[in-house]
């Protein structure tokens, strides 16, 4: 049973950095798309291929206001809703 709580544990802590990794991804997505940078630079080209699948859903759903996205805002509470949730679940384990 302590090798099944270690993995779990273990398990919760990647998927953790994993979801902070992509908030920051998409936080650096949303202050690149302020200067309007080179389609054709890698860098933004796969900010862009990452972000992009998770985004485009929201912004359907909720389009620009006054041409203000608000997708990113949105992911990243979402992501840390999700965050929450493992962490409490986490510790019912």
């Amino acid at each position: 049973m302590l090798v099944f709580e270690a993995f779990f544990k273990a398990l919760f802590q990647v998927i953790d950095l994993l979801l902070t990794i992509y908030v920051w991804i998409i936080i650096a997505r949303a202050i690149i798309s302020w200067v309007n940078p080179s389609p054709f630079h890698p860098l933004v080209r796969f900010l862009y291929r990452v972000t992009e699948p998770v985004l485009s859903p929201i912004r359907r759903l909720i389009p620009p206001i006054y041409g203000l996205d608000l997708s990113p805002v949105i992911v990243i509470f979402i992501i840390y809703f999700i965050k929450e949730l493992l962490f409490h679940l986490r510790f019912s384990l």
